[in-house]
């Protein structure tokens, strides 16, 4: 049997924060904290730095140019590579408002790239499906494809899990389509998240969905109705809905500091969750790339539409990694660094209903995790025990 022992300042554990004290790691899972080490013990000194859960990234469409519609095993087990030198360790793997046979087929690939790996593959895990779409409004469409929009479908859904075999966890939905409540209803009892966006819906609309199971919301302030004293909205509903989980994308542009400020406050942070909304361009060289059926160009940080006639349209989404979103909510003071490193693993893996596998150093589980110097810096990343190379 081998193992190790962790040195470090502050353990991130669920619930507190341990200082000073050695983590033991056995055969690539997580042991105890103790005060003092055996005789012989083998030691990884970090000492001054945080050791905190790998980050959880439960709403990302790409990473190192790949994307998840492309059906792509290598490419996705390539792109977890890529993550996991960022500090992501596990990540939900999320597609868009594509036709139905196009989903379909992303569900059966990504299952196919998990069952690919060897038990040597260092690369972050992909726990669950992400189904961002089809269900959404043209109104609020982002850069979805209102061509390939419709109203929920449990039929739909069901067979898109079996060719996931059971690995989506996490379906979204305008609520005010027909069939919404129903699909909610449905979806919470076999135990799959419904998160509500890309909506124009009523604060009404949303609470309904809200009262049918819902329990989440796609990247709060992006592409839903907005907060108004007379009609609050989506955002409204996120707001106020005491048992749900807000998505949020902290790279300073999709959403100012202030507008995130103001949700972790409306919301508490526990209940706040950091996402990259990350397409294939992340972690790549500004140019021209695709997401789904529309082209898109990567400038100053962010990516665009690219529109016929050469100018830029609405953003397309991000090229953020989670690692970087931590340091930018504790650099804003909008939480304090134990509440940043929680709210991209700890409450991303509880909203994504994940927890039971990631998110929390726990004894017994596998040795996820991430070594942060006092600016949060990524030092060092280690799965299943094992150190990530960069």
């Amino acid at each position: 049997m081998s193992s190790y022992f962790v040195k470090a300042s502050k353990f991130v554990l669920p619930g507190c924060v341990v200082s000073e004290g050695y983590l033991e790691v056995i055969d690539g899972l997580f042991g105890e904290i103790v005060s003092e080490l055996p005789e012989g013990a083998d030691v990884l000194d970090y000492s001054g730095c945080w050791v905190a859960p790998g980050y959880v990234d439960t709403h990302i469409h790409g990473f190192a140019g790949h994307d998840v519609m492309d059906c792509d095993v290598d490419g996705l087990n390539e792109a977890s590579v890529e993550l996991a030198k960022h500090g992501t360790t596990s990540w939900v793997a999320t597609t868009l408002t594509q036709p139905a046979d196009q989903i379909k087929a992303a569900c059966a690939t990504v299952r196919e790239a998990v069952e690919a790996r060897a038990d040597d593959f260092m690369g972050a895990n992909i726990d669950g499906i992400y189904l961002e779409g089809p269900f959404f409004t043209e109104k609020h469409k982002g850069a979805q494809n209102p061509d390939n929009m419709c109203d929920p479908d449990v039929d739909l859904f069901c067979d898109w899990q079996e060719a996931a075999h059971g690995l989506i966890c996490k379906s979204a939905l305008a609520p005010e389509r027909d069939g919404s409540t129903q699909y909610c209803a449905t979806l919470h009892e076999m135990g799959v998240v419904v998160a509500l966006g890309h909506s124009d819906a009523t604060y009404e609309q949303g609470m309904a969905a809200v009262a049918a199971g819902a329990t989440a919301f796609v990247h709060t302030y992006n592409g839903m109705s907005g907060l108004n004293h007379r009609n609050p909205g989506l955002v409204g509903c996120a707001m106020t809905t005491s048992a749900t989980y807000a998505e949020i994308i902290c790279d300073g542009m999709h959403v100012l500091p202030g507008a995130i400020q103001a949700l972790v406050r409306a919301r508490g942070w526990e209940h706040v969750v950091l996402v990259s909304d990350c397409l294939r361009c992340g972690g790549m060289p500004a140019g021209d790339y695709f997401l789904g059926d529309f082209p898109i160009r990567l400038t100053g940080g962010l990516a665009r539409l690219k529109l016929a006639d050469g100018t830029l349209g609405s953003i397309a989404g991000s090229v953020l990694t989670l690692d970087q979103a931590v340091r930018n909510v504790v650099d804003w003071n909008i939480v304090t660094a134990e509440q940043g490193i929680r709210m991209a693993s700890e409450v991303a893996a509880k909203s994504a209903g994940i927890d039971d596998i990631c998110g929390m150093m726990l004894p017994g589980r596998s040795a996820d995790f991430n070594v942060l110097d006092a600016d949060l810096m990524v030092v060092d990343t280690f799965i299943g025990g094992m150190h990530v190379q960069k």
